[in-house]
């Protein structure tokens, strides 16, 4: 049975004796299933069950617990890896669990989960689409009509679809999910939603009814990442199927097959990268109603399995999470707007219109303004090569109906990144400041984690990485919302602690493990983006970037406490470190980017690729030994290259590593490859090259990650500090506070000629886990993941008075808290969730701390 450790300890078959006292002052609370509350639609048959602790027991500590499982909540019986768990089943669940002395706790509330229909079911449904070719532009739409004509009790829609669907149940529009599903690679592994539809079903006649859209399925522009010739292209397709069950206990089923009806409207074009058409007057009058006369629509054809795994999307679906107003519209004439909004995001606009029929309006989006006020989007079409008649980059288009009325239009199968909108219009109509809503659109990861402090750069920094990150957030980790949006590597792996620290990723990172298991080729071998059609494979982007499949199986271990991805991703492992040993050439890994966009010094690649792989290997011997295999053909390739690593690239005379950059000394920091008794020595070399160079970073993706962070363990807080918030390029000041940009841009500065740098890109930001990590100290301790045991490591800079942060960890909540009292002194209080213990690492002293609230004072 998959269980994750923070949670389970000794578990027991026992029911409660009477005769026990009961500990009143302790009881579990926020239960979840497989991480999610009260999740319908899951596949596993042996789910993972985690649960917190609320209470006045600050003393507590679980020595074993029972969970109770049953179809009904008030009949529920003993669970353990034995119980049969049946597919498309509502199960309810609690958990009692016993304190210290062998006493049981008071018994949690009732939390329920259904199971959906399960890995490679046998699906009445058939996959369908309609006769045009995948060329083919407008998109396709599907009906079906059918009866309810008894009380229902409850009904269930499984849908997937090989691009984008959305999906309507009488007329109205069917869960709050926008581009589902999830990107995969659809030759390797679909995903299916499962949607509650029992308050829309009504009594007599019904209509389901579906549009759908390319997605990354049928990318029909030439893309330089090769999708225009992935092996999977094909017309969008769909799966559906309707189960209803009824009071009477009888069940009704309704699947997608030949029997249900197709045809194309106002949907008239869609692609990822450029936008949506949509053509109001082509829309059939009430074609999503039941009274929709369909005789002269085709029938659907069925088509074959896109693939052999059919899985359920089980991460939060992507959801307007926000929705803001402009704080300026420029009108240059009736015909062109531009419209100003207060951050950069990743979404949609909706816009309110009346006007003329047959009026094309375009919706133009970008991230920053010319100096006449019009759209600049040059900094993000370096990668749109248009070759067919009227193809556009950003662009939403739509042709109103012209009814007199006001005209709605969101669009549906694209999203962009954007702080401004060009709209303009062949002929005249009236926008106001109203007229125009931008929609900030995301995977809606729950926030879990917030940091302040007195000094407002700091601040910003924070704001703009959250934002950069979540613009990020599409079923996959991407590096852009705009010109890219594909899931770069290293981009998502050195942003998973800043990540993981803000929000509570779990289910999200594990859907993306397993398009890397997906990824990887018989060579062993995988891509630089994930999912890729076949580009990026071979020796480009190269190691640095495939630590990935460690860094983040690992980084779930430690936050979560669960080995769930690390015992998938095993064989994947395997098979690319075997892959790296043909690669080899004396013992070390020559090819490979470095610490890419760095400013101006350049780290040597063949020491960093080969430092990853010696990563890869110490974190596989971690692996192993968890799984209970054999670690030492792992750890003793580490030491090896950590050797000759050692002997190629140290060079003691001078403390530095490689040519000496920054990145070089923090990176041997930071994966302890220094000799034992030199560390110090490196450190103190990394600083004297940033105070030479006036404070100034100088380094790229790999630096932002190693530097603030080596620099302040080994005593140089005030320095990694200077750094940080200089107001001059290159520094994460400049950015929130010379240019005002409210998420992270991809370079340290743009070019004259605003060509090829995003604003939204969040690789560098793993400044904000160092606030947290450092400012305020909240750590994990990885002897004890799923922070059962808390670090704490706060500093205090001389020029801040105050810093507080908050985490809302598996465990519980974990908050530090520091502010400077009059006398000079600092008043510290941290507290550590029910359950849990911690430590207080103050000038490299260790102070234990027990669960509750603990509050100190530093002289």
């Amino acid at each position: 049975m998959k269980k994750n450790i923070l949670i389970v300890l000794t578990a027991t078959a026992g029911l409660l004796a009477s005769c026990v006292q009961t500990n009143e002052k302790i009881v579990p609370v926020g239960l979840r299933t497989e991480y999610l509350e009260n999740p319908i639609g899951i596949d596993t048959k042996m789910p993972r069950f985690t649960w917190k602790y609320a209470g006045e027991d600050t003393t507590f500590v679980p020595s074993r617990y029972e969970i109770r499982i049953g179809t009904s909540p008030t009949d529920l019986k003993v669970y353990d890896e034995r119980t049969e768990l049946k597919p498309e089943t509502r199960y309810y669940w609690q958990v009692t669990v016993w304190d210290q002395d062998g006493n049981p706790c008071r018994t949690s509330d009732v939390a329920s989960f259904e199971l959906g229909k399960g890995e490679n079911a046998d699906w009445q449904a058939k996959w369908i689409t309609d006769d045009n070719d995948k060329e083919y532009e407008p998109a396709p739409m599907f009906r079906k009509g059918f009866m309810v004509d008894k009380p229902v009790k409850q009904a269930r829609l499984y849908v997937s679809a090989a691009g984008y669907y959305e999906m309507f149940l009488n007329g109205k529009r069917v869960g709050e999910n926008f581009l589902d599903p999830g990107y995969t690679h659809f030759d390797k592994r679909n995903l299916y939603v499962t949607h509650d539809v029992t308050s829309i079903l009504q009594k007599g006649d019904n209509a389901v009814a579906a549009v759908l859209g390319n997605g990354w399925y049928n990318e029909q522009s030439v893309a330089v990442w090769n999708f225009h010739e992935a092996r999977w292209r094909d017309r969008p397709r769909l799966l559906c199927e309707l189960r209803i069950d009824y009071e009477d206990g009888t069940q009704q089923t309704l699947s997608s097959d030949a029997s249900w009806k197709t045809a194309c409207g106002p949907y008239t074009y869609n692609n990822i990268y450029s936008g949506d058409r949509y053509d109001a007057r082509l829309e059939p009058e009430g074609w999503k109603l039941a009274s929709f006369d369909d005789s002269a629509w085709q029938t659907a054809v069925e088509v074959a399995t896109p693939s052999a795994l059919l899985v359920a999307q089980e991460m939060p679906g992507i959801h307007v999470t926000e929705e803001l107003k402009p704080i300026s519209m420029k009108a240059f004439s009736d015909r062109l707007y531009v419209y100003a909004f207060p951050k950069n995001i990743a979404g949609l606009c909706r816009l309110k219109v009346k006007g003329e029929a047959g009026t094309h309006i375009t919706l133009k989006h970008g991230e920053l303004l010319k100096k006449d006020g019009r759209l600049e989007q040059g900094n993000i079409n370096v990668y749109y090569h248009p070759v067919k008649p009227g193809e556009v980059f950003q662009m939403d288009e739509y042709y109103l109906k012209g009814t007199g009325e006001e005209e709605i239009f969101v669009p549906s199968f694209a999203y962009h990144g954007f702080q401004y909108v060009e709209v303009e219009s062949d002929k005249p109509v009236k926008l106001t400041e109203e007229s125009l809503t931008a929609l900030f659109l995301h995977t809606d990861l729950k926030p879990v984690g917030s940091f302040s402090c007195s000094n407002e750069t700091l601040n910003k920094i924070w704001n703009a990485t959250m934002q950069a990150y979540r613009s990020n957030l599409h079923s996959i980790p991407t590096d852009c919302p705009q010109r890219e949006k594909n899931g770069w590597t290293a981009d998502a792996h050195v942003a998973i602690d800043l990540g993981l620290l803000g929000f509570d990723g779990i289910t999200f990172y594990e859907k993306w493990m397993d398009d890397i298991i997906d990824n990887q080729r018989a060579e062993g071998d995988i891509s630089g983006i994930i999912p890729s059609s076949g580009w990026g494979y071979g020796e480009f982007p190269g190691p640095v970037w495939d630590a990935v499949m460690f860094i983040i199986p690992n980084a779930l271990y430690n936050y979560y406490g669960t080995t769930e991805s690390i015992e998938k991703l095993y064989p994947t492992m395997e098979r690319y470190l075997a892959y790296l040993q043909t690669k080899e050439k004396d013992g070390f890994l020559t090819f490979g980017l470095s610490d890419w966009v760095y400013w101006k010094a350049t780290t040597n690649n063949e020491y960093t690729s080969t430092a990853y792989y010696y990563l890869d290997n110490q974190l596989m011997a971690r692996f192993a030994s968890l799984l209970g295999k054999d670690p030492k053909p792992y750890s003793e390739k580490a030491e090896a290259l950590k050797d000759r690593i050692n002997r190629k690239f140290f060079h003691p005379e001078t403390a530095t590593y490689a040519e000496g950059t920054q990145a070089a000394q923090a990176l041997a920091l930071y994966l302890g490859l220094v000799p034992e008794g030199k560390e110090q020595a490196v450190a103190d070399k990394l600083h004297q090259l940033v105070a030479d160079n006036n404070y100034f970073l100088d380094f790229g993706l790999i630096g932002t990650k190693t530097v603030p962070a080596m620099l302040t363990r080994y005593g140089y807080l005030e320095d990694a500090m200077k750094m940080i918030t200089k107001r001059e390029a290159p520094s994460w000041g400049y950015w929130v506070e010379t240019m005002g940009y409210t998420t992270l841009p991809e370079t340290w500065t743009l070019s004259p000629e605003f060509r090829d740098a995003s604003l939204n890109h969040v690789f560098m930001g793993d400044v904000s886990a160092w606030m947290m990590n450092q400012l305020v100290g909240i750590n994990y301790d990885e002897r004890q993941p799923g922070f059962r045991h808390i670090r704490f490591t706060p500093h205090f800079p001389a020029d801040m008075q105050w810093a507080k942060g908050s985490y809302d960890s598996v465990a519980g909540e974990i908050s530090s808290e520091w502010k400077r009292t009059e006398e000079g002194k600092i008043q510290l209080t941290v507290k550590v969730p029910l359950g849990c213990t911690g430590e207080l690492v103050l000038d490299g002293k260790a102070v234990d701390l027990t669960a509750g609230t603990h509050q100190i004072v530093v002289p």
